[in-house]
Order: C-alpha cells, then sequence, then structure tokens
C-alpha cells in the first residue's frame, strides 16, 4: 500500500502543503525584528522627550531614598557603556549571535537599535524623580525655552538623517534580510551638518539635555554625565572612521571641527567669494 504512487505522490502534496513557502520565516522574522525595534524605537524617543521636558521630575521609578540615587546613577552608566561596548569587535560578534539562526549577522544593526532603544526605555521610565524643583519656566519664558527645546530635537533629527536614518532606526539589517543581501552601510558622512563640525548627533543630543523648561537636580545629573559622554565617546567612534577611510578621513577631520563651528574660517571663506 505504501509503495502505491498514487499514495506517494498525495503525501507529498500533503507535506509541501503544510511545509511553509521558501523564505516565509526570514520575511517573519525581518518584519517582527524590525516592528519590535521600531515600536520601542519610538517609545523610547517619546519618553525622552516627555521626561527631559519635566526635568526628570515625572517618571515611574519608585526606589526610596537614599538608594534613588545610586540607582539612577546606574541607569545613567548602563547607557553608554553597553552602547560602545557592542561596537567593538567582541561586541559586535555578541550581536550576531544573539538572534539565533542564519540571520544573526545580517540582522546585527536591528538588534543593535532595539538593545539601545530598550537602554533608553528604562533610563527614562524607570528614573527615581528627587522632588526637587530648582527652576520651571513661566509666561513668555516658557515659550521662548520650549521652542529651543524642539529645535534641538529637530537639529538631533537631521544630524541622524545625515548620518544614515536606516543605520541609526535600524531599519539596515532587517530591510537588508527582507532583500536577501548582505547590510550595505552607507558612507562616511561629510554633506548636511556634517559640513559644519564632525559629530553633529552628539552636540545636538547635548543641547536637548541643556534646553529643558523645568530644571532639577536630576536633570543636572543626567546633563553633566550624558555631556561628558557626548564630548568623549566620538574619539572612539573617530578611531573606528580612521582605521576604515584612512586618508580620506584624515583630510576631512582636518578640515571640519570637532564639535565648535569654526565662525572665523566661514566669514573668511565668504569673503574670498
Amino acid at each position: 500500500m505504501f509503495s502505491d504512487p498514487r499514495f506517494t505522490g498525495l503525501a507529498h502534496l500533503m507535506l509541501a502543503a503544510l511545509r511553509p513557502p521558501p523564505g516565509k520565516g526570514r520575511i517573519a522574522l525581518a518584519l517582527g525584528l524590525g516592528l519590535t525595534t521600531h515600536l520601542v524605537f519610538a517609545a523610547a524617543v517619546l519618553a525622552m522627550v516627555i521626561a527631559m521636558f519635566f526635568g526628570m521630575s515625572e517618571s515611574l521609578g519608585r526606589v526610596p531614598q537614599p538608594w534613588a540615587w545610586l540607582v539612577n546613577a546606574l541607569l545613567i552608566v548602563q547607557f553608554p557603556l553597553a552602547h560602545s561596548a557592542l561596537l567593538t569587535r567582541p561586541g559586535g560578534k555578541l550581536l550576531a549571535r544573539l538572534v539565533p539562526g542564519p540571520h544573526g549577522a545580517t540582522l546585527a544593526t536591528t538588534t543593535y537599535a532595539l538593545i539601545a532603544s530598550v537602554q533608553l526605555l528604562a533610563l527614562f521610565t524607570l528614573w527615581t524623580p528627587s522632588g526637587i524643583i530648582w527652576w520651571r519656566a513661566e509666561g513668555v519664558m516658557f515659550w521662548a525655552v520650549i521652542a529651543v527645546y524642539a529645535l534641538s530635537w529637530l537639529v538631533l533629527m537631521k544630524a541622524s538623517f545625515d548620518a544614515g536614518a536606516e543605520v541609526r532606526s535600524g531599519a539596515l539589517g532587517w530591510m537588508s534580510l527582507m532583500a536577501r543581501i548582505a547590510p550595505r552601510f552607507p558612507d562616511m558622512p561629510t554633506a548636511g551638518l556634517f559640513r559644519v563640525i564632525r559629530q553633529p548627533i552628539y552636540v545636538a543630543f547635548a543641547l536637548t539635555l541643556w534646553t529643558v523648561p523645568v530644571w532639577t537636580p536630576d536633570q543636572l545629573m543626567l546633563a553633566v554625565s550624558y555631556t561628558a559622554y557626548c564630548l568623549l565617546a566620538p574619539r572612539l567612534k573617530e578611531r573606528r572612521f580612521a582605521a576604515r577611510y584612512g586618508a580620506r578621513f584624515a583630510r576631512y577631520r582636518a578640515a571640519v571641527p570637532y564639535v565648535l563651528p569654526d565662525l572665523t574660517r566661514r566669514t573668511a571663506d565668504a569673503k574670498r567669494s
């Protein structure tokens, strides 16, 4: 009976019907991880905007003092430590293994963005406020500060776009997997805000830290810590760029200042033109 060709053919048809179409698992993985990453990324950005708007005085953390300051400090340091460690060669290997199966390396940039988003979401939602308000903008000053705060976020968005939004948002990994191609990173950014300074993303993020309408000890702690990070972390990034782009990056570094625009040189260039 089992050797009957009709039975064998029927069995093959049944197995084919139960077997998922080629690539279906790959597409489901790419879309699932991509959607999760973008949702968490959006939630993290929204949490950042709202939490700093209130000077870190409104959050879900309820750790009793004096332990709250220790927990808040740990929330601050966990982001830059992991964020930088995952950009090293061992960190890259770890990212490639976090997604089981053959697609971990392709999805590494998406996984990296997801981890960073979870870290930021934890920081800005689990912070325990001190309950101390030093200063709150009111009247015309409130609207002026809000305008500068919004402008700082717009500059950050522009800088991220100039650097390659697909990498910053985590879209590069899952879109590459959908297309069945190796992730292709954008070229060294030199256009847009990168014409003015070499590190516009870090500068813009630092601006968001200092242009808030409410000032508390919490916000000051956050602003000082992450401003130091924004000044020091790009040094590691520039080492990677120097190794990757060599003389090209050396010429760019010699021509474009680090974080402060060279207004004197621009004025001289304008006069010559």
